[in-house]
């Protein structure tokens, strides 16, 4: 079924992927992993294969057909840049301890996910707007478990014991739409502060969020529009062609449904309580050479909630390569 699957979100993403000589292409992988910061549970495990199409003159880039459900919001006409992004990612949750056979019920239950995901985003002079669709399976069918049983073999960690107990298969939804503005610059682009808002609705999660972030580096402008990126995991805050920054951020989040706490949708499972409201912070660094980027960060959420602050606590890296 794994492998199904995987086939079928490759035949979706070719199917989308328009052809066109006038942009230009970046392949991205992003892996974030718990471990960074010491932990092996939670949101232990996730990694995204994601594919960039850059148009930096605007003239043939326009929004495929998973984004149709939302593409009536962007002003396509005015904008002078257009990114659109493809991406395939496998999420891996766990309770605290995995080498019990049977978590507690009030801790969080086992789940993976297999997800596709994509998203267009328009750059204006000092905003930008995105919309994204994320359909894919949370279930047994996603792979995770044997994804997180053989990482543990071929490291020598504890094998996962509990993953008869995961979420049952759910297709899984998410519709979602964002804007960040550059606020603020110093005269030699060298600082800046941008800040967002966005909201998503879907059975895979719907929230709404603020976030600010402060940016110090080289090349600053082009890149404002890229924090996008980060609730879907096609990326983090990159830099490119030679550009690089250091940033720090915040993020409010109002949670009203997720499906890794609350369970299956429409049956019964194991889920958790926890506080609506979230607070995250997120630190990095985004360095650039000609054709290649790179990013390490790090994320803590819900920071004021113990019962799930752990759940969303992990190191990332991304890696860039134009082609």
């Amino acid at each position: 079924m794994f492998s199904r699957l995987c086939i079928l979100y490759l035949l979706l993403w070719l199917a989308a992927v328009p052809a066109s000589a006038e942009q230009s292409s970046w392949f991205g992988l992003t892996v974030d992993n718990d471990i960074l910061l010491g932990n092996d549970n939670y949101y232990t495990n996730g990694i995204y294969f994601s594919w960039f199409d850059i148009d930096n003159k605007n003239e043939s880039l326009e929004p495929g057909w998973l984004a149709a459900p939302l593409d009536w919001s962007l002003d396509l006409a005015n904008a002078r840049v257009s990114v659109q992004a493809y991406t395939l990612g496998q999420v891996m949750v766990t309770p605290e301890d995995i080498t019990i056979e049977d978590p507690p019920i009030d801790d969080i239950p086992y789940s993976g996910s297999l997800l596709l995901n994509y998203t267009f985003i328009t750059m204006h002079q000092a905003h930008a707007d995105s919309i994204g669709t994320v359909v894919g399976i949370v279930g047994p069918s996603s792979g995770a478990e044997r994804t997180q049983i053989w990482v543990h073999e071929q490291v020598g960690a504890d094998e996962p014991q509990g993953w008869d107990t995961q979420l049952e298969d759910e297709i899984v939804f998410q519709l979602s739409r964002g804007r960040v503005w550059r606020t603020w610059a110093d005269v030699d682009d060298k600082l800046d502060l941008v800040v967002m808002g966005e909201a998503a609705v879907g059975t895979l999660s719907s929230y709404v969020s603020a976030a600010a972030m402060v940016r110090y580096g080289k090349d600053l402008n082009r890149t404002f529009a890229t924090p996008l990126l980060i609730s879907t995991r096609s990326a983090n805050p990159a830099a490119i062609e030679g550009g690089w920054y250091l940033f720090g951020g915040i993020r409010y989040e109002y949670v009203f449904n997720a499906i890794y706490a609350d369970g299956n949708t429409f049956r019964d499972s194991r889920s958790i309580d926890y506080d609506h409201s979230q607070i995250g912070l997120t630190a990095g660094l985004a360095y650039s050479w000609d054709n290649v980027s790179m990013t390490l960060a790090l994320y803590e959420s819900n920071i004021s909630d113990e019962a799930t602050r752990e759940f969303t606590r992990f190191g990332t890296l991304t890696f860039g390569w134009r082609y």
